[in-house]
């Protein structure tokens, strides 16, 4: 006879709802890969907005409390969004507000606001940044950062984000590639290296470029998960991702 006495149901721990971009394929993967036991995590989507400022971000947090709702549905513990410019561009307080009000007031992160505390748990205040992205949006993520006190020291991108078929391309970069792309950002002055973009392949890089550079690297990825498990209560380590995740 099967004995199911101590069997658990999916998600037990805790359920966690991601909102992604439509193009998103990478952030939904890098999670499920990360995901302690007794977690799951729960993705829908949301547009992408080339210029969410355009009408005071109406539509685009319009079309996140539309997402949230849908989540809300599955009774998630708390809720991610996962997209670096547009959580960059918005301002936290109503996004996060957003999210809050349409899944009953429960914790809500974003990779923004993800990236700050992780860099703050780090103890990093200069970083050097990789993206996948053109000059202007490099400039836009340094701008935001440096308003919350992390002096970027260098950046690069590799200019995809010009048009849905090079968005499609940035999470088929080879991580071979992202390594050396993260490296190039390297200067003695920056503590950390920071990749920016949800759908940019990084957990296989991590650790290798830690070891390769001493210091900290910080994906928009890890960033996210770390924060968002801690928004939700859970507070294990995981080993074999970068120092984030193994030791805060």
């Amino acid at each position: 006879m099967v004995d199911l006495s101590n069997a658990q149901p999916i998600g037990y721990r805790r359920r966690i709802g991601v909102i992604v971009p439509p193009s998103n394929t990478v952030n939904e993967a890098e999670f499920a890969r990360l995901a302690p036991e007794g977690v799951t995590f729960h993705f829908t989507r949301s547009p992408m907005h080339a210029d969410p400022a355009h009408d005071d971000f109406k539509e685009m947090l319009g079309a996140v409390a539309d997402s949230v709702s849908y989540l809300a549905l599955a009774n998630v513990d708390a809720v991610a969004f996962g997209c670096t410019a547009d959580s960059m561009a918005c301002p936290a307080d109503r996004l996060i507000g957003t999210m809050r009000d349409n899944n009953g007031g429960k914790p809500a992160v974003s990779t923004a606001g993800a990236i700050l505390k992780a860099l703050e748990a780090l103890g990093v205040t200069t970083v050097g940044m990789a993206t996948p992205y053109i000059e202007a949006t490099n400039e836009h993520e340094q701008h935001f950062l440096e308003e919350h006190g992390i002096g970027v020291v260098a950046m690069a991108g590799l200019g995809l984000n010009t048009g849905w078929e090079g968005i499609q391309k940035m999470s088929r970069v080879p991580p071979a590639q992202v390594f050396e792309h993260a490296k190039s950002v390297d200067r003695p002055e920056a503590q950390a290296i920071l990749i920016c973009c949800t759908d940019f392949n990084t957990l296989d890089v991590i650790e290798p470029l830690e070891q390769a550079l001493g210091k900290p690297v910080v994906s928009s990825n890890t960033a996210s998960f770390w924060a968002s498990l801690r928004a939700a209560g859970i507070e294990d380590r995981i080993d074999g991702f970068g120092k984030l995740l193994r030791e805060f």
